[in-house]
């Protein structure tokens, strides 16, 4: 799920869809308009799930896809060999997550911790443990 926004509203720290991707913005830079042409920002953004580097130059009326971040709480029920099974503690489902890239993060999680994961179009990253 996602929204539409000008390119002009968004923020460093905001998030932003690039290429059917997730980013968060890292830099953002707006031009004054000129004689014959209209402000243009360039958005460098790094994406949520591959740490990609993902540039891109619109003018600041553009529209742009924002994602609609679900943050929620699970439990890990179990370590396989791809991927962790996780319980949704608000609705009880069950499903697959992949390891996370942060090898402390990695190493914290394990059977019955609760942890704070995030869903965005569809993709889930597990992001803390709570402590």
């Amino acid at each position: 799920m996602s929204k539409l926004a000008d390119v002009g509203t968004l923020r460093v720290g905001g998030y932003v869809i690039v290429d059917n991707e997730p980013c968060r913005v890292s830099s953002l830079t707006k031009s004054k308009p000129g004689k014959h042409g209209s402000a243009k920002a360039r958005v460098v953004a790094v994406g949520v799930f591959d740490g990609t580097k993902r540039t891109f130059v619109k003018p600041v009326d553009a529209q742009i896809e924002i994602p609609m971040i679900e943050k929620k709480t699970g439990q890990v029920l179990a370590l396989m060999p791809s991927a962790f099974q996780i319980m949704d503690l608000e609705n009880y489902e069950v499903f697959e997550a992949p390891y996370p890239e942060d090898e402390t993060l990695k190493k914290k999680l394990a059977s019955g911790v609760e942890i704070e994961y995030w869903r965005i179009l569809e993709k889930t990253k597990i992001m803390r443990v709570k402590s």
